[in-house]
């Protein structure tokens, strides 16, 4: 006699696939309507129509082509002998891929918040075969935005901004060399100059979006002590898939981004133009490109963690076990509150960083910027601040989130073909590495407040920070771990420290962390602040 095995998931998964992203979540909505103010309908609206492509459409490519049978991979030569290196990725992902840039995110046309909000429903499908090439494409614009002042430079921008004929431009970064990685002063990668423009020649070690049309790439002219900047563009013939004298080695095996080619390159003469003075390179890509990319981090972190909190919330409401339904089980109720408080926070965290990012006059510049008002100095380290803590903290949380999301399911969490759960975990533990790891910035964020310290006292960096909209206890116990910390180098070898090594860890999570707490109170009360307002 056969046993009744007739269990089903259909209700769970009746509701998972008619979520709207956008339409389904009422703290998105609150957050977009608090930041974006007089512009809440404009972007409320086009909000709601990317989200019917980014909720359904999208998120079932993104789920498709994360599959193993659907993996890209490298076809060095035609079947006629020619080198072409093409990157075979699922044509449901370059059709995917031309109808998120189609819709012109970067666009002048495009408001700040609409961009800013469009993004995070894109995000919350952790595809990163799109995700990355966003976030590149737009630090290239930032990039050419403020340096365009060769024919081809303009061109590249036209088409990566506004589009040539509803075509759209992608952009890629080439920066780590095997040498060096995270510490670009060491590239070797040589810069000659041939007049009209410049030829690269040597390898680089980590190029991710290799697909893309051009890349922000960093070289050594010959001859120069400095690292300079350039843009590349990928193809001299790309219909006949003539690449710009390189070659693609290999595609990187990676644990996360499966979709997204990341790939060993060798450059025998590629045509470049160079982008800002030589020697202000390493400055513009950090200060401009890698400032943008580590603002993204932030965003996708949060959008993971909506997703992971959505999902584990209602499979909790509709999972039972020993007669109940699981989410009433205290244990689990306290988890699901830490994920979803988690979620909310940063969300709020990442659209008040945004706003003090995009409230930069004249925007990003490479650097720390000593001749301005002091007030738009210490404004600009502010947001400066800010974002390398948001990218080592929001990526850190996002993977435990993400994870504790996972663990509600129990044996189901681990199914690749269950949910979209375990491929988010993957990618943000690559996200935790991607643009410097968590060890980098943090010796980065203390070697910036240090060096700033005489223009700006690391207890009016804390309580700017905080904009006094937290408890003073509070400020004062994170000043009095930054403070000491700063009156001890510990942070370069013969110095170790390991007590003030972990005080520092856990001075920037705090400092961040109540950011965003202030950020989400702010919005969780946005009726009182409104009044307040005015």
């Amino acid at each position: 006699m056969a046993l009744n095995t007739s269990y089903s998931f259909d209700e769970y998964l009746k509701w998972r696939s008619s979520v709207d992203y956008y339409a389904d979540d009422t703290f998105l909505q609150k957050v977009t309507r608090y930041f974006a103010k007089d512009d809440f309908e404009k972007v409320d609206s086009a909000a709601r129509k990317l989200s019917k492509l980014a909720s359904y459409r999208w998120r079932d490519i993104a789920d498709d082509i994360a599959q193993p049978h659907n993996r890209i991979f490298m076809q060095h030569y035609d079947g006629h002998n020619h080198r072409i290196d093409r990157i075979v990725r699922p044509k449901a992902l370059e059709e995917m891929e031309k109808e998120v840039f189609g819709q012109g995110i970067f666009s002048s046309k495009t408001l700040p918040w609409e961009r800013l909000v469009k993004l995070i429903l894109i995000y919350e499908n952790g595809e990163a075969g799109i995700a990355c090439p966003l976030v590149c494409t737009e630090g290239l614009i930032a990039l050419l935005e403020q340096y365009h002042d060769h024919p081809e430079l303009k061109k590249i921008l036209q088409h990566c901004k506004e589009g040539i004929d509803g075509d759209f431009g992608i952009g890629a970064q080439y920066l780590s060399e095997i040498q060096g990685g995270s510490d670009v002063a060491a590239n070797d990668l040589e810069a000659v100059d041939n007049g009209d423009h410049w030829l690269l020649y040597g390898k680089k070690f980590f190029c991710s979006a290799t697909h893309a049309d051009y890349v922000v790439i960093t070289a050594r002219p010959r001859g120069s002590e400095h690292v300079g900047l350039f843009v590349m563009p990928s193809w001299i013939d790309k219909k006949n898939e003539k690449r710009n004298g390189y070659t693609i080695d290999r595609l990187k095996w990676k644990l996360g981004t499966a979709e997204l080619p990341t790939a060993e390159i060798t450059f025998n003469g590629s045509i470049a133009y160079k982008v800002g003075p030589i020697e202000r390179g390493i400055a513009n890509v950090v200060g401009i490109v890698l400032t943008h990319s580590r603002l993204t981090v932030g965003l996708s972190a949060a959008a993971g963690m909506i997703r992971a909190a959505r999902e584990a919330t209602h499979y909790a409401q509709f999972r039972t076990a020993f007669g109940f339904p699981i989410h009433q089980f205290p244990l689990l109720k306290r988890q699901l509150d830490e994920i979803n408080q988690y979620a909310k926070r940063t969300l709020a965290g990442a659209f008040k960083i945004y706003e003090r990012f995009t409230s930069l006059p004249g925007g990003l510049k490479g650097g720390l910027v000593t001749d301005e008002d002091i007030e738009i100095q210490r404004k600009r380290f502010q947001v400066r601040i800010l974002i390398m803590l948001q990218k080592i903290v929001a990526a850190w949380d996002a993977t435990d989130i993400v994870r504790k999301a996972i663990s509600v399911f129990g044996g189901h969490g681990v199914m690749e073909d269950f949910s979209s759960l375990p491929r988010l975990l993957r990618d943000n533990i690559i996200n935790e590495l991607w643009e410097g790891p968590r060890n980098v910035l943090l010796m980065q964020i203390y070697r910036d407040i240090q060096r700033a310290s005489e223009w700006y006292p690391v207890n009016q960096l804390i309580r700017d920070i905080l904009y006094n909209n937290s408890d003073d206890t509070i400020i004062n116990e994170i000043t009095l771990s930054f403070t000491e910390c700063m009156q001890n180098n510990f942070i370069y070898p013969g110095q170790e420290n390991p007590r003030l090594c972990l005080l520092w860890e856990n001075a920037c999570h705090n400092l961040l962390h109540e950011f965003q707490n202030c950020a989400l109170h702010e919005v969780e009360n946005m009726q009182q602040v409104a009044s307040l307002r005015k």
